[in-house]
């Protein structure tokens, strides 16, 4: 990760920049989104749909060639639903795609790339319409899809499991183990005793997270200068004389 040279004055500015606009471009796509959202980006996430809701310290990290995506088509205008539970995370390229319902724990996590969708959104010899039987999908509490996996209609994956990266669950996962493979299949068992730290732990109390992030920053930037920092822009090699 490249060193931030910014002044800790011009990141804060950037944020509140960014929170602005998270605020006037983004949350009126949601029917919730909750505070804190930490979007990355925010020009970048397209947000399409009805019934929406996010909850607090979601977390999306975006950029101009991977677009985190969440999008509900409903069966009819105004039906479909998504909702994430508090502290989730996706990574840039990862995509949620409704047609009735996909419901996120609180805590999940989804890497580079990762889809997830509860529809085929048509038949294999009817190309055009959808089945008449919705198959919702359902991830619990600190579920982590790996990168480029893909969770497929109908499927329930249980608290604290892990979807190996490139894996395609087609069927349910029950809690505290690792599937991986095509069709994704059980390959370890978690030890459901053994202390974990999740992302529902670091964002128990949000606001006393996020103090403590604008602490850390105060401590790592402030000893930059707005000078400097304007003579690595105009002269990139600067950072290699660093």
């Amino acid at each position: 990760m490249r060193e931030d040279l910014r002044p800790y004055w011009v990141k804060r500015a950037y944020l509140v920049m960014r929170d602005g606009w998270i605020d006037w471009f983004v949350r009126p796509r949601c029917v919730q989104l909750g505070a804190y959202a930490n979007i990355m980006s925010p020009w970048y996430v397209d947000i399409s749909g009805p019934n929406i809701a996010i909850g607090h310290s979601f977390t999306a990290i975006n950029t101009a060639s991977q677009r985190v995506q969440i999008g509900v088509w409903g069966r009819a205008p105004g039906e479909g639903q998504i909702t994430l539970g508090n502290a989730c995370l996706m990574s840039p390229g990862s995509r949620i795609s409704a047609s009735d319902s996909i419901t996120l724990g609180d805590g999940c996590m989804l890497a580079n790339g990762a889809y997830i969708t509860d529809s085929d959104w048509h038949g294999l010899y009817d190309r055009i319409d959808r089945a008449d039987e919705a198959t919702p999908v359902y991830l619990g509490a600190n579920v982590w899809v790996g990168d480029h996996a893909t969770v497929l209609k109908g499927v329930t994956i249980g608290d604290n499991s892990i979807v190996a990266a490139q894996a395609v669950v087609t069927s349910d996962v029950p809690a505290n183990v690792v599937v991986a493979g095509n069709p994704a299949k059980v390959i370890k068992a978690l030890d459901p005793d053994v202390e974990r730290y999740t992302r529902s732990d670091l964002y128990a109390d949000p606001h006393k997270t996020a103090q403590q992030f604008k602490e850390l920053d105060h401590y790592v930037l402030n000893k930059n200068t707005f000078w400097s920092w304007c003579w690595t822009l105009l002269y990139p090699r600067a950072r290699r004389e660093r």
